[in-house]
C-alpha cells in the first residue's frame, strides 16, 4: 500500500479520497435527517451539465459544474417551497433535463466527446489534475466550515422546520445554505466518486454510523470516519484492479454497513431490554431492584402498611405531580429552545441523529 505514494498521480487522488470521505458524510448527514437521501443523485445528473460546459467553454469541469449544480440546488428547493405541480414530477424533469443536457452540450464541444463524461460519472484515480486538487480544498473547506460551524441551526432546520421558525431561526436561509453545501459536496467528489456514485457516500455512512451510534455529534463523528476509511481504501483498491474508483467505494461501504448492522443488532437488543426493566422497575441482574422500586419481597408488606393512608397520600401525590409536570413543561420547552439556538454549555445533548 505505501508504494502507491510512489506515483503523484496516486498522491493527488488519495487527497483529494480523504478530503471527499470527510465532507460527503458531514453533509450527508442532514441530508438523512430530512428524509433527502437521494438529493445528491439528482444534484449529479445536474451537474453533469456544467461538466459538459467546463468542456465546451475550455475551461476548468469543475468550477462549472459547482455553477450549474448550485443553481440546480437552489431550483429544487425553490420548487419545494411554491411548486404547484407535483413536486416529484418538477424534480424529475429537472434530473433528466440536466443529463440531457450534459450529453447534448458534451456532442457540440470540440475537446470533449461522451468518453469524457465517463470519468466524471464514475470517477477517475489517474485524471486528477493539480488544479482539480487546489478546487477540492477550496471548496471542502467551504462545506466543513457551513456544517460544522452551523451544526446546530441545521440540525434544528432538518428536525423540524416549525419549531426552527419559532425560535427565530432563519429557515429558507438555511436551507438554502444546506442545498448549496450538498450541490458543493456532489462537485467535489465528483473526480474520486462519480457524479452517479455520490449519493451513496453521503448516505451510506451515516446510515452504517446510525447503526452503532445514538447521538449527534457520535453519529457525525463515527460517519466520517467510516466515509476516510471507505474512499481511501477504495481508492487504493482501485489502482490495483483497475476499475473505476466509485464502484470499488460505494461496494466497499455497503460492504461496511452490512458489517456493522451485524454487529451492532446484539448490543442494541441487550440495550433496548435493559432500558424496558429500568422502566418498568424490574430486578437487575445483580440482584439489586431498580432505582425508585423496592424488592418484590417487600413490596406486599409496604402496600399492606400504608393501605389507611392511601386516598389522603394519593390526593396529595396528584397534585405535586400536576405541579411538577407543569413546571417541568416549561423547562423542558426552554432547554430545547436553547438547544436548537446554540445556547448553554451542553447543547450537543440534545442532539439526535
Amino acid at each position: 500500500m505505501i508504494e502507491l505514494l510512489d506515483y503523484p498521480f496516486m498522491q493527488r487522488a488519495l487527497l483529494a479520497a480523504l478530503l471527499v470521505g470527510v465532507a460527503a458524510p458531514a453533509v450527508g448527514i442532514y441530508l438523512v435527517q430530512r428524509r433527502q437521501a437521494i438529493m445528491g443523485d439528482g444534484i449529479g445528473h445536474v451537474a453533469l451539465t456544467g461538466v459538459a460546459l467546463g468542456f465546451l467553454l475550455n475551461t476548468s469541469p469543475v468550477w462549472t459544474a459547482v455553477l450549474v449544480a448550485s443553481l440546480g440546488a437552489v431550483a429544487m428547493e425553490l420548487i419545494r417551497w411554491y411548486g404547484k405541480a407535483r413536486g416529484d414530477l418538477a424534480l424529475a424533469m429537472l434530473f433528466y433535463g440536466g443529463m440531457a443536457g450534459g450529453v447534448l452540450i458534451i456532442n457540440l464541444s470540440p475537446n470533449g466527446s461522451n468518453a469524457s463524461l465517463t470519468t466524471y460519472l464514475f470517477g477517475s484515480v489517474t485524471t486528477v489534475s493539480d488544479s482539480d486538487v487546489v478546487a477540492i480544498v477550496c471548496l471542502s473547506a467551504f462545506v466543513l466550515a457551513a456544517s460544522l460551524g452551523l451544526r446546530r441551526q441545521l440540525f434544528a432546520v432538518c428536525q423540524d422546520e416549525e419549531f426552527a421558525r419559532v425560535t427565530g431561526l432563519p429557515v429558507r436561509l438555511l436551507n438554502l445554505l444546506l442545498a448549496l453545501t450538498a450541490a458543493v459536496t456532489v462537485t467535489v467528489a465528483m473526480r474520486v466518486v462519480g457524479l452517479l456514485l455520490v449519493s451513496a457516500l453521503m448516505v451510506i455512512p451515516v446510515a452504517a454510523a446510525q447503526q452503532a451510534t445514538r447521538g449527534f455529534a457520535g453519529t457525525l463523528g463515527l460517519s466520517v470516519l467510516f466515509g476516510v476509511a471507505v474512499t481511501l481504501s477504495g481508492t487504493g483498491a482501485s489502482f490495483y484492479a483497475d476499475v473505476p474508483p466509485g464502484a470499488s467505494i460505494v461496494v466497499l461501504a455497503i460492504a461496511l454497513f452490512g458489517a456493522v448492522t451485524a454487529l451492532a443488532a446484539p448490543l442494541a437488543r441487550r440495550r433496548a431490554r435493559r432500558d424496558r426493566e429500568l422502566r418498568s422497575g424490574e430486578v437487575l441482574p445483580d440482584g439489586e431492584a431498580a432505582p425508585g422500586t423496592q424488592p418484590d419481597a417487600s413490596r406486599g408488606q409496604a402496600a399492606r402498611e400504608s393501605g389507611a393512608a392511601a386516598p389522603a397520600s394519593e390526593a396529595a401525590a396528584d397534585a405535586a405531580h400536576a405541579g411538577d409536570a407543569e413546571s417541568g413543561t416549561a423547562r423542558g420547552r426552554a432547554s430545547v429552545a436553547g438547544r436548537y439556538k446554540g445556547g448553554g454549555a451542553h447543547g450537543d445533548r440534545g442532539f439526535r441523529a
